[in-house]
C-alpha cells in the first residue's frame, strides 16, 4: 500500500502547511477534495494547535498534515540584538513608531516543546511533519506510536538521509525555487539551492522512501512533471495563498497579484533565517543592511513589530509575503475546487 493509499486521497496534491496563511477551512477544503490539507502550527503554542486540529476535524472525516517548526534552540546575542535594533529605527520613526526595547524568542521548537508532543500524541493527527529539522528519536518514535504518518523536508541528499535512517514514512524534496522558509536544517552551514527538478529525481534515486516534491509547482503540468521524475506526490504552497480560505491580508494578495510577483527573493531579513519573499520594502531593505540578523525567531520580533507599526500607517510592505518562483502563476479560486482542476490539468493526456 503506498502513502497516499494509506492516507486514502484520491489524487497526489499535498497543500503546504503555511504557517500564518493555510488555516483549517483550507485544509479541510483540500482534504475533502481528495488531496491531503495542511495547517502549519509552528507559530502557536499546544492550546492553538489543538484549535486548529479541531477545527479541521469539524470540517474533515480525511487525513490532513500538521506542520511543526523543529529548529535549533535560538542563542540570544545581546550586542547583535541591539545593533539591528538600531538599524532598523529609522523604519520605525518613518511610521512614528519605536522599536522594541528588546526582542524575545517568540515561537518555542517542536525539539523543545513538550507540551506540544504531548498534544500531537493524544489527539494523533494523520500526518505530523517537520521542518528546519528532525526532533530527537524518542518524539518519533512517540508520535509513531500515536499512529501519525511522518513527513519532513530535505534539502538536500544528506538531509534526506537523515530522514530516512530517523525512520521516518516519506520526504518533502524542497527545492530552491520553493517560497516560505527554506528547510536548511543548519541555516549557517552551505546550501547547494538545488532546484526541485534536480532535487526530485536525486532523492527518488538515492534513497528507499516515497518523495513529495515541493517548489515552483503551480498548475497540473508541474504536477504532472514531477510524478514523471519518480516523485508520489507533489506540495504546493504558493498556489494556494490567493484562495478565499487563505488567511493573507490583502495587502499580501495585491502584491502577488503584482510586479513583485515576478521578482521573488531569498532574505533573512525578515526572521532571521533564509525565505522567499515577494520583493517588498522590507526584502530591499535587507538587502542593502550589512549587519547581520540575529537568530531565528527573535529577529521575526522586530519583523512582526515592524510590520505592525507600516501597516497601522496604512504601509503593507514590510510583511512576511511568502511566495515561490511560480508566484505569477496563481489563480483565485476556492481551495476545494484548486485541487480539483490541478488535477484534472495533471491527468490530461498530452
Amino acid at each position: 500500500m503506498t502513502i497516499l493509499q494509506q492516507l486514502g486521497m484520491t489524487c497526489p496534491i499535498v497543500q503546504a502547511p503555511m504557517a500564518g496563511v493555510s488555516t483549517p477551512e483550507m485544509a479541510a477544503a483540500v482534504s475533502n477534495a481528495g488531496g491531503l490539507g495542511s495547517i502549519g502550527v509552528g507559530a502557536t503554542d499546544a492550546v492553538g494547535a489543538l484549535a486548529m486540529i479541531e477545527a479541521v476535524r469539524v470540517r474533515t472525516d480525511r487525513a490532513f498534515n500538521v506542520n511543526v517548526f523543529v529548529h535549533a534552540t535560538a542563542r540570544s546575542d545581546a550586542a547583535r540584538e541591539a545593533q539591528w535594533l538600531e538599524a532598523l529605527q529609522p523604519l520605525f520613526a518613518r511610521y512614528g513608531a519605536t522599536p522594541p526595547s528588546s526582542l524575545r524568542t517568540i515561537y518555542t521548537s517542536f525539539a523543545d516543546d513538550d507540551d506540544m508532543l504531548a498534544m500531537l500524541v493524544s489527539t494523533a493527527p494523520p500526518v505530523v511533519s517537520f521542518h528546519f529539522g528532525l526532533p530527537a528519536a524518542d518524539r518519533i518514535a512517540a508520535l509513531k506510536a500515536a499512529g501519525c504518518v511522518l513527513l519532513a523536508s530535505a534539502t538536500s541528499l544528506s538531509e534526506a538521509r537523515l530522514i530516512e535512517a530517523a525512520g521516518l514514512d516519506a520526504i518533502v524534496a524542497q527545492g530552491w525555487e520553493a517560497g516560505g522558509h527554506r528547510g536548511v536544517f543548519d541555516p549557517a552551514a552551505p546550501d547547494d539551492e538545488l532546484g526541485t527538478i534536480a532535487l526530485t529525481r536525486l532523492l527518488v534515486t538515492e534513497t528507499r522512501l516515497p518523495v513529495i516534491a515541493a517548489g515552483g509547482i503551480m498548475d497540473g503540468a508541474g504536477i504532472r512533471a514531477v510524478l514523471a521524475l519518480g516523485a508520489s506526490a507533489a506540495q504546493l504552497g504558493t498556489a494556494f495563498i490567493a484562495c478565499p480560505e487563505s488567511s493573507a491580508d490583502e495587502a499580501y494578495r495585491s502584491a502577488l497579484a503584482g510586479p513583485a510577483a515576478h521578482h521573488t527573493v531569498m532574505t533573512r531579513a525578515i526572521s532571521g533565517r533564509p525565505a522567499r519573499c515577494l520583493a517588498n520594502r522590507f526584502t530591499r531593505w535587507g538587502a542593502d543592511t550589512p549587519c547581520d540578523a540575529p537568530d531565528y525567531p527573535i529577529a521575526y520580533d522586530a519583523g512582526k513589530a515592524l510590520n505592525a507599526a507600516a501597516k497601522a500607517a496604512g504601509e503593507g510592505g514590510y510583511g512576511a509575503q511568502w511566495a515561490g518562483q511560480g508566484a505569477p502563476l496563481h489563480r483565485v479560486m476556492p481551495a476545494g475546487r484548486l485541487v480539483e482542476l490541478l488535477w484534472q490539468e495533471a491527468s490530461f493526456d498530452v
